[in-house]
Parts: structure tokens; sequence; C-alpha cells
């Protein structure tokens, strides 16, 4: 009768121990999934803070133009 206890406890922590492997299995798949969702979303803001650095590139280069005439304009 022992040994059929024995055996019947080993079978249950083994089908705990395949539950959670399972559960962590699932988990897994989540959180891979969660950080290809990040990923994506941050190639999106370095895309746009790129896009906004090329933009206040240009703006300081305006800037330069304007103050540049206006020192023509006030050398004159």
């Amino acid at each position: 009768m022992d040994n059929i206890s024995i055996v019947e406890q080993l079978s249950k922590k083994v089908d705990d121990i395949v539950a959670r492997v399972r559960a962590l299995e699932e988990e897994n798949g989540q959180l891979r999934n969660e950080l290809v969702a990040v990923k994506a979303q941050n190639e999106a803001k370095d895309a746009q803070i790129a896009k906004l650095n090329e933009e206040l590139m240009m703006k300081d280069l305006e800037i330069e133009e304007v103050i540049g005439k206006i020192e023509a304009i006030l050398g004159k």
C-alpha cells in the first residue's frame, strides 16, 4: 500500500510540474510577444527621433541664414 501511495504522490508531483512547465511556457510566449511589440514601438520612436533631429538641423540652418541676412543688413 505504501508503494502505491508513493507512486501516487510522485505521479501527482509530476503532474504538478508538467502543469507548471506549461504555464511557464505560455507566460514565456506572452512575454516574447510583448517584447516584439515593445521592440517595434522602440524602432518607431527611434525613427521619429531621427526625423525630429533632422528637422531641428534644418531649422538651425534656416536660423543661421536669417541671422546672416540680418547681419548683412545691419552691416550696411
